[in-house]
């Protein structure tokens, strides 16, 4: 009987041996195809190699307690069968979750500190900082050229996406992807082209290039640049913000992005390091560029290539360079980026050099204090690190805006905010380029330069005004827009009120049309 018996049973175990065969041969199907929705968890997973240790802790906590669970002491508690079983279970899962959370912690600030001592040994310390490009000046802050992108848009399906810059036609601008507006639109339509702000000028200079991309941004997954990146192109690698590349009439979108760097001493952990550049055609063709590769490809030519996220990372982990210990105890020697008013947008900042196309990152002491203590600048095409030691006392962007709010008279501070302050080099002299905006980001009121060292304040209203102060000139009042009008920003006339031992005591700005009156004093018979 219980030969019969058994083989009664064995085409049962086959099908549904079968069955579990083809069930887990579908489940896997499924997974390869929506893998691109399952990418942030692979690739966590991935780049987290603690996650191994853990791993190996919850297979032996299994074990251990399988060995127990099947001894007596369960039985004598009366714990058998399924229970027996999922006490095990449970506890791996238990052990697993403590084990990644716990040793997690301490791998982060392994892979923090290998970052920051990576950066500081791969930069080179300058003694000075390159003379800012007088003929490409960083004018419209962020939230301005959105306003103007938005405000000239004339495609009722359509809106503009999220901003970066990208360089077109030799000259930096603000891009932004036209992308499907509304549900309907948003499954039925592709990206329609690329809206292009000029960084360059006060007043709103705005491009639209259309043309549909087949795999573009801000659409459904099916018409979407990173579903297909993430089928034909890489995948365990770390994709940072796309933007957009308008070349010869053909639109591109490049993505730069990293991949992690394993250590496995003392505990396992990854640091990111620049991986490439994927660039995606407008047909969906997908090109995956090395570095070299990406710097030497047409269409990426004068573009910037190095990840922002990376650059912000990398500078701000250089303050575990007196080791982790250190952060927590006495902060000797310890850096912070610094924090920026902007509308959203912060450090790094993309300017234009005499060296060609930069990232800017100021970095203050820990703590309260606003002075200025390095200046890294970051070649956008190579990667490249320089540092810049401040060793006298330089006013940092922050303390900046401030002078920026005592030096002007008539501005409503209550209508208006100091915007993206970023290092200008004029005549080897250190200067924060502040523009002032309207709380609606509607427009520029004016931009003021603030000597770091001084802390005076220049300020001027057009675009030929800051591209004739970049170039070391003073610029006067009705020179910007051809008008002859007088702006009565730049002074004409500067009194000093002098001290016997040559002391300045106090200055007096004269502006514009304004005059001046000397009276004798009756008091004293002066």
């Amino acid at each position: 009987m219980s030969d019969s018996g058994h083989d009664g049973d064995s085409p049962v175990i086959g099908r549904r041996t079968l069955a579990v065969v083809a069930l887990l041969a579908v489940g896997a199907v499924v997974l390869w195809l929506v893998r691109p929705l399952l990418h942030g968890v692979v690739y966590a997973v991935y780049s987290t190699p603690v996650a191994l240790l853990a791993l190996v802790g919850a297979v032996v906590v299994y074990a251990l307690l399988t060995r127990w669970s099947l001894g007596e002491t369960l039985t004598r508690r009366g714990i058998t069968g399924a229970d027996g079983i999922g006490i095990p279970i449970q506890g791996a899962v238990v052990a697993f979750v403590l084990l990644f959370l716990v040793l997690s912690i301490p791998a982060g600030y392994l892979a923090g500190e290998e970052l920051g001592k990576r950066t500081l040994q791969e930069s080179e310390t300058v003694d000075g900082l390159a003379e800012s490009d007088a003929e490409n000046p960083r004018i419209v802050p962020q939230s301005v050229a959105t306003r103007y992108a938005s405000n000239t848009l004339n495609f009722p399906q359509y809106r503009i996406g999220g901003s970066d810059v990208t360089v077109y036609n030799g000259t930096p601008h603000w891009s932004y992807p036209l992308s499907p507006d509304g549900t309907f639109n948003y499954f039925t339509k592709r990206q329609h082209g690329t809206v292009l702000v000029d960084m360059t000028e006060k007043s709103a200079r705005v491009r639209t290039v259309t043309g549909d991309l087949d795999r573009g941004i801000g659409t459904a997954f099916y018409n979407n640049y990173r579903w297909k990146l993430l089928r034909q192109g890489q995948y365990l690698v770390n994709y940072q913000d796309p933007f957009m590349v308008v070349d010869d009439g053909e639109q591109y979108i490049a993505v730069p992005y990293t991949k992690p760097n394993f250590h496995w001493t003392p505990l396992p952990h990854t640091t990111p390091e620049w991986g490439g550049v994927a660039l995606v055609h407008e047909d969906g063709t997908i090109e995956d560029l090395s570095p070299s590769q990406a710097r030497d490809h047409e269409a990426l030519a004068d573009q910037r290539l190095y990840p922002f996220d990376l650059t912000r990372r990398s500078v701000a982990a250089t303050k575990y360079r007196n080791g982790i210990v250190n952060t927590f105890t006495s902060h000797e020697g310890e850096i912070e980026v610094a924090p920026v008013p902007g509308e959203d947008n912060d450090q790094p900042f993309t300017v234009m050099s005499d060296d060609g196309l930069d990232y800017v990152v100021a970095v203050e002491p820990y703590g309260e204090a606003q002075g200025l203590r390095e200046v890294w600048t970051v070649d956008a095409r190579t990667g490249e690190y320089e540092r810049l030691a401040v060793e006298e006392s330089l006013l940092g962007p922050r303390k900046a805006t401030d002078f920026v709010r005592q030096a002007a008279r008539t501005t409503d501070w209550d209508r208006f905010d100091p915007s993206e302050p970023i290092p200008v080099v004029v005549d080897g002299t250190f200067y924060w380029e502040v523009r002032v905006v309207p709380n609606d980001s509607s427009g520029i009121s004016y931009i003021a330069f603030v000597n770091a060292e001084t802390s005076d304040v220049t300020e001027v209203e057009t675009t030929r005004e800051v591209s004739a102060f970049m170039r070391g000139e003073a610029p006067r009042p009705g020179d910007g827009d051809g008008t002859g009008s007088d702006t009565g920003r730049i002074p004409t006339v500067v009194v000093q009120r002098v001290a016997e031992n040559g002391t300045v005591i106090s200055e007096m700005e004269v502006y514009g049309n304004e005059s001046v009156r000397i009276v004798q004093g009756n008091r004293t018979g002066s």
